[in-house]
This record gives structure tokens, sequence and C-alpha cells, in this order.
């Protein structure tokens, strides 16, 4: 199929951020695009060919929406599988495919299919009501402290909550959910993993991710991971394993602990561009972004290797600033050599919000995290 200049039409689930930086990529091999988002002023909006305005949770929506498309992809996990698994057996393409979205999209599903394929996993117990935690903890079942993760809808450190003690459970939701043990790691890792229709699969570099106490977001990854190269193999080993059983098509970002021994565990998976894949945009031959396209239309996978050192940081928004957002100081950044930043179009800002990332490449790692360091120090994601 002539995807280039044609009447080739593909479809995104999804228009934030990440459909944005898709988009990007389409616009440069001029691919016709429609994008579905809940949002009228979603970051999508500007750049697609046709844009919609829709629940991604809603049969009817997503079902519509797919039969004016040629192929289906996604930039968020949250939307209705029942949908897309009628429009693959009407026979559009549907990728990631509905089989593995429907392991990724609830974590008990997720943590259940790691043990049932050996892959190493933190220990876990899973729960239908909050209440039965409560128990477990009085029955001597479980001990603090734990990590409690919501089963579904969970994004941007949202529905993870480490429990330190039973009046801890107070602030959580009631539905199902899961519980961890804690894991005293060295380090947060990741491997994106790209795989195609036809069986080409290709791996990033092993990713170092430094997160926000608070936030439970990330705020630094850095590329390539400051870890030796044993542990590099056996964390891109585990990526593999977990690309090869889930049989994903595009892009799978596998997220993993270190341990103190140098364990590989996998902590959880995204079926999609990822935040821990930004740093490609400016530092990789091939960005996430290209990659995902060539992935899900069966072209030629690029070379994943880097040119240079990355580190991405992430711009969130200010504790104790809601409303129309301002990028203080961004322009303090522009000359420091090697530093690019992206605005991701939200208008609105609200405390630890996504707003944007800056990439940083250098030939020293160690020079360029330095250099974030004062990125992260300088700019000031505010409201007016």
């Amino acid at each position: 199929m002539n995807y280039f200049s044609s009447d080739f039409k593909l479809g995104i689930l999804g228009g934030g951020q990440l459909g944005k930086m898709l988009l990007y990529e389409t616009r440069k091999w001029d691919i016709h695009t429609h994008v579905i988002d809940p949002s009228p002023e979603a970051p999508c909006k500007l750049a697609c060919n046709e844009f919609f305005e829709g629940d991604l949770m809603d049969f009817e929506a997503v079902y519509q929406f797919g039969k004016n498309v040629d192929l289906l992809t996604i930039e968020i996990e949250n939307v209705n599988i029942d949908a897309l698994e009628k429009l693959e057996s009407e026979g559009l393409s549907v990728y990631p495919p509905t089989k593995a979205l429907r392991i990724i999209q609830n974590k008990a599903k997720q943590k259940l299919f790691y043990v049932d394929h050996d892959i190493p996993t933190a220990a876990f117990q899973r729960f239908a009501y909050k209440s039965e935690i409560a128990d477990s903890v009085h029955n001597e079942a479980l001990e603090f402290p734990f990590i409690w993760k919501a089963a579904q809808f969970g994004y941007d450190g949202q529905g993870v909550k480490i429990v330190r003690k039973l009046e801890d459970l107070n602030e959580l939701p009631a539905g199902e959910c899961i519980v961890e043990e804690m894991i005293p790691f060295k380090n947060e890792l990741a491997v994106i993993v790209a795989r195609n229709p036809s069986g080409a699969v290709k791996t990033y570099p092993v990713v170092e991710m430094e997160f926000h106490p608070e936030a439970n977001q990330v705020e630094y990854v850095i590329c390539p991971a400051r870890i030796n190269d044993h542990v590099a193999e056996k964390a891109k080993k585990v990526a593999l394993k977990v690309s090869e059983k889930i049989q994903h098509v595009g892009l799978l970002a596998v997220e993993m602990f270190q341990t103190q021994e140098d364990k590989i565990l996998v902590n959880e998976v995204a079926p999609r561009p990822h935040n821990s894949g930004h740093y490609s945009i400016e530092a990789s031959y091939t960005n996430q972004f290209e990659q995902h396209l060539r992935a899900i239309l069966d072209l030629p996978l690029g070379s994943t290797d880097s040119k240079l050192a990355g580190i991405m940081v992430n711009l969130v928004g200010a504790e104790g600033h809601t409303g129309n957002v301002v990028y203080e100081h961004i322009e303090d950044i522009l000359g420091k050599q090697g530093v690019t930043p992206h605005i991701y179009g939200k208008k609105q800002t609200r405390p630890f919000r996504k707003m944007g990332h800056v990439t940083i490449v250098n030939e020293n790692i160690e020079r360029a995290r330095e250099i974030a360091q004062q990125v992260k120090e300088k700019i000031k994601v505010i409201s007016k």
C-alpha cells in the first residue's frame, strides 16, 4: 500500500502531546491523519488533517471513528477495546492489537500475565475492593509499607501511592487494585521495543529514569543509563521477552527496576510512544515517533542508535499554580548548547500537569546531566 501523499488515512485515538509529536512525523511523510479526543483544545487539533471530538471510552464514538480510516493506532491506553475488537473483526488493522491492549489496560491482568509467562516482577496481591486491603492488613497477610495501584485509568503518576499506614487507605478510590511489595531498587530503567507486523524487532538503548518523590512522575530520562553492560543486556533481554509474549505491534515501553542484587523486575508497560523515549527526537538516528509509524505501517525499522548522549527534562506545572500558563525564563535556556524545548500546546496549567519537555544532548553524559539540572532549576511553569 502507498502511504505517502495518497488517499490512505491513519486514525489516532487520543489527541495529547504524544499524538502531537507523532503528527510531526506524519506531516514529514505527508500521511493523512484523523484524530479523536474528548477535548476541543487537544494539542493534536491544529496538526492533524481531520479532528473529531469524542469520548475515547464510548463504544459508538470509537467505532464510527474507526470506520473512516484505513489503520488505527493509539496514543493512550484508556480507550474502548470492545469497539476496537469489532473493527478488527471487520478487517481493520488496529495496532497495538486488541489482544495486547486487553492485557496492558488492566494492571492486575498485566501482573498475572507476567507470572504466567515467567517474566520477573515484584510480588503482588490483587483486590476487588479497597476494603479487602484493610482486612488483609488486620489478618497479617499484608505488611506496611506497600505500593497501591489502581487496576485501570492511572497515568502520569495518578493511580499509584505508597501506603505506610492504615489511614493512608482513606485517600484512595474504592475500586479494583493491586498491592505490590516495595522494592529497594538501585535504578528505575526502561527499554523501548519496536515490532512490526512482519516480526522485525529492534530495541532502543536502556535509559535511566529519575522520579519526582511526591508526584511519582519522571523528572529526568538519561540515555544511556549509567549502568554496566551486563545489567543493560539483562534489561534488554527481559524487555524482548515481554514484547515476544505480548506480541504487540508498534512500540512497547517496558519500565523496570534494577534491584540491589542487579536483578531486573518488570514494573509495567505502555504500548505506544512513551515519556522515556522523548530524548530520541534529538539524540537518536530514528526517533521513537517515526519508529512507531514505521512499525505500524510494516515498513523497515530505523536505526535505534544514539548520535549523542541525551537527557530529557519534564516540564510540569508548578505547585500552587492553576490557570493560563506562563513558561518563566524559558528564553534563558536557549543560549545553552544542545538544549531544545518542546512545548505541548496546553493552554491551562495545574500542579504536576505535563506541559512540555526539554532535551539536552552532549558528547558527555555527566555534562548533559549538569545542564539538565540547570534547565530544571531555571524554567518555572506557572500561571498568569
